[in-house]
């Protein structure tokens, strides 16, 4: 029988355990925390959003960085799959907006326990509290370091394998593959410390650059703190760098003493980290995307005259969030106190074109403790996209967040995780003994 290790007990570890051990392999699980998946249990704000339903073209456009490497992974095990496992394992799932997929029960350690129910079935020995130090090969011998066209390590003619982990603790175990699970380096209180990459670097492999993704914006104007905890519904935001539009997208955000947050600012965020990162970049907020300027003028001048006289700074209630309206004001440059039948048509003009479109400037993001990912990882050129073994060294396996991919909220990178661990799995199942 042969005998596989998996390194981390996260999403993909964990299922990367389960598959290998459905396809007759002994398996055992090493995670250094207290327990599994705990990145799991904060995800999807403790309901976990295990997934999504969508058709398999809308998953690909949902995915930041290398698409295409997926592909092998996706239709191995999709959306479907996944959530056929959680409902024959137990843990009975429901579609919400966005064909976003949660446990029906909303709580992210329904999906947990399901996972460790079928580890347990399966036969998988988990062992916690066990970190690794270092990885064992068969060879001494280093990649020779060379690179191909697009950067990535070019194996030698003496191809290593390897053979074993070093534990923490002085132990050795030795396997027939293993499969690195260890997430990257966001959220590191979960564990995802950046040791998968350590460990892909000694067996020669290349890490593209990492950043901190799904992550808040941090912006140059001050006012912003002003209306920390204002969250808004039914929003447009466009990011912009110049004449070049980076994101536009329709969803909630959330102001915060340093910037925005909320999920769509996320999903711009990892647009904007992916090519932009350091360089000031123009973000517009549509807060009326329902109504073009024309049809907010009319608004505007129906509110405006059943308030004729009053004050212009007790005139916006109907339009605004009773914290944003002292920022408007200032913004628009109009007096507060003038009245509503004293405005002319071009402050009215003013107050349409920063309903339209408030303007903000991002000057960065905040860092990998609040990123809800890793943009970079373990460079896909080096790694086979149809069993996920490593190009340069036999009978290693990568899954999840360590590797270069990384998608956009909705539940996509999770099913990321799923997918590449599942297939991680069987392969190292199938091949190496």
């Amino acid at each position: 029988m042969k005998h596989i290790i998996v390194i981390g007990g996260g999403a993909a570890g964990m299922m990367a355990a389960y598959a290998a051990a459905k396809k007759g392999a002994a398996v055992t699980l090493l995670e250094k925390n207290e327990k599994t998946g705990k990145k799991i249990y904060i995800t999807g704000k403790g309901r976990c959003n295990l997934t999504n339903a969508c058709e398999a073209e809308k998953f690909f456009d949902n995915i930041i960085s290398n698409g295409k490497f997926m592909y092998s992974a996706f239709y191995q095990f999709d959306n479907q799959a996944v959530v056929r496992f959680f409902e024959d394992a137990g843990c009975k799932c429901k579609e919400e907006r966005g064909e976003r997929v949660f446990p029906v029960t909303d709580h992210s350690s329904d999906v947990i326990a399901a996972l460790n129910r079928e580890l347990k079935k399966c036969g998988v020995e988990v062992m916690l509290h066990t970190g690794v130090k270092s990885l064992i090969f068969e060879s001494e011998n280093e990649n020779n370091g060379e690179k191909d066209e697009n950067g990535a390590g070019v194996s030698n003619s003496g191809i290593r394998k390897v053979t074993g982990v070093e534990l923490t603790n002085g132990r050795k175990m030795f396997a027939d593959a293993l499969i690195v699970a260890t997430g990257g380096m966001s959220y590191e209180a979960t564990g995802s410390t950046g040791d998968g990459y350590l460990f892909a670097e000694k067996a020669g492999h290349s890490i593209k650059e990492l950043k901190p993704a799904l992550v808040p914006f941090t912006v140059k104007e001050d006012w912003c703190m002003e209306m920390q905890g204002l969250a808004l519904k039914n929003v447009s935001v466009s990011l912009t760098n110049g004449k070049k539009k980076i994101y536009e997208g329709f969803g909630e955000m959330l102001f915060t003493h340093f910037g925005v947050s909320g999920p769509l600012i996320l999903s711009a965020s990892s647009h904007y980290v992916k090519k932009y990162l350091g360089t000031p970049v123009n973000l517009t907020i549509d807060l009326k995307p329902a109504l073009s300027k024309e049809q907010l003028d009319k608004r505007l001048l129906k509110d405006f005259e059943e308030n004729k006289n009053k004050q212009f700074k007790n005139s916006l209630d109907g339009l605004l969030p009773s914290k944003m309206i002292p920022v408007m004001i200032r913004l628009c440059g109009i007096s507060p106190e003038k009245r509503i039948n004293e405005i002319t048509k071009e402050e009215r003009n003013k107050i349409v074109e920063l309903l339209k479109g408030l303007p903000l400037t991002v000057d960065g993001v905040r860092g990998f403790r609040e990123a809800i990912i890793t943009q970079g990882g373990v460079h896909v050129k080096e790694v086979n996209p149809s069993t996920m073994e490593s190009k340069l060294v036999k009978g290693l396996y990568f899954a999840g967040e360590i590797l270069d991919v990384d998608a956009l909220t909705g539940g996509f990178n999770l099913q990321v995780a799923w997918s590449t661990g599942y297939l991680a799995g069987e392969s190292a199942a199938e091949s190496y003994s």
